[in-house]
């Protein structure tokens, strides 16, 4: 098993809800929250992107910071955790992502890969003039599979011409190369979503209940195998940890209670512009009407695990036995608190962890 963490770059983390403390993303606490992941032994930090939040009461991600300079940043302060930069393909040419990927690797010692999102959120776009038409919605992930050519035959020769509907490339040129092929991480959550992830990624995020997820896994497997590749699958999870499950179930609770509706509105109206079915635009359009367990809108569509800290440990194991996942993303109500909790007290009890928790005694960032 493999841990990661979705870094909150957003303002207000994962959470919407007026529940916990709302904050501006800044570089010192994504900082502080990547070196204490490393110094735990987890493998890998991504940072997500967003141009346009959702509003509401706590101003849900309406800011954000820049993914890849913020990536360049936390290279140049850690030295072991791999790190992924998120690039949103409406908004970048795959020649330009291709170098900054390159120099991130550089500055990183080749520990850049690269999170590929399709996006389906039509408000981000429409305000910069970028959005292609509806028709993009079923054209995405076309779109992806040349985005994705065009960056590993500039990774590996260094030029690519490559002319069709989507790009118009003529011998172009992209040095230094990066010193190791970087890894393709996506969130397929539909069929046509784990298609591409299964034929050009490395590893697919999903967003699942414990109940569905080994579905999802067979099925990217599966898909995989037509190509004769090999793709992990990561679940995403938000964790709640505590002294006791009581303690647990009432921050949970509470955060589902104080639900920021307005941005939540705002979420599921972007939401169900998507005519993709089943992904993770269809994820958030059932909003508040999930338990926590199976993605409740308030926690961004993300099943929850929440109880005591062994309690954690527990299910995260039997989550990680009954799915045969390759590993987590996580996230946390409290980041730092949260991270800390978790190497201190979750982590001695995960059967299936492949990194050991730092005793509670080590040297911390200070909070």
């Amino acid at each position: 098993m493999k841990y990661g963490i979705f870094l909150p770059n957003g303002s207000n983390g994962y959470i919407l809800s007026k529940a916990t403390s709302l904050y501006e993303p800044t570089f010192e606490h994504n900082k502080q929250i990547t070196v204490e992941a490393e110094d735990l032994g987890f493998n890998m930090v991504l940072s997500m992107m967003k141009y346009r939040g959702f509003g509401g009461e706590t101003g849900y991600w309406d800011s954000c910071l820049e993914s890849f300079t913020l990536m360049a940043g936390l290279a140049a302060e850690t030295k072991t955790i791999d790190l992924f930069p998120s690039v949103t393909l409406l908004a970048h040419h795959p020649a330009i992502v291709a170098r900054m990927v390159a120099t991130i690797d550089d500055i990183s010692d080749g520990r850049c890969g690269l999170n590929v999102v399709t996006g389906w959120n039509k408000p981000e776009y429409t305000q910069m003039g970028m959005w292609k038409s509806d028709d993009y919605y079923d054209q995405r992930y076309q779109l992806a599979r040349d985005y994705v050519s065009v960056l590993k035959e500039l990774w590996t020769k260094g030029y690519c011409t490559y002319q069709n509907d989507s790009f118009n490339l003529e011998d172009c040129a992209c040095f230094p190369l990066p010193k190791h092929q970087p890894m393709i991480v996506a969130a397929g959550q539909s069929p046509a979503g784990m298609r591409f992830v299964a034929e050009v990624g490395d590893r697919n995020f999903v967003m699942a209940s414990e109940t569905n997820l080994p579905g999802k896994v067979r099925e990217l497997k599966a898909i995989a195998s037509e190509f004769d590749r090999e793709v992990g699958t990561f679940a995403c999870i938000q964790i709640v940890s505590a002294e006791t499950d009581r303690e647990a179930e009432a921050i949970t609770s509470k955060i589902i209670e104080e639900a920021d509706k307005g941005a939540i509105a705002r979420v599921i109206a972007s939401a169900t512009l998507d005519t993709n079915p089943a992904g993770s635009s269809e994820q958030m359009k059932t909003g508040l009407t999930r338990p926590p367990a199976e993605g409740n809108i308030a926690f961004m569509g993300m099943p929850v695990i929440y109880g005591s800290h062994q309690r954690v440990a527990e299910k995260l194991d039997r989550v990680a036995e009954e799915a045969d996942i390759d590993g987590v993303m996580l996230c946390f109500t409290d980041y730092l608190k949260g991270i800390r909790d978790f190497g201190d007290h979750v982590m001695p009890h995960l059967s299936s962890a492949s990194v050991s928790a730092v005793p509670a005694s080590a040297a911390r960032v200070p909070a």
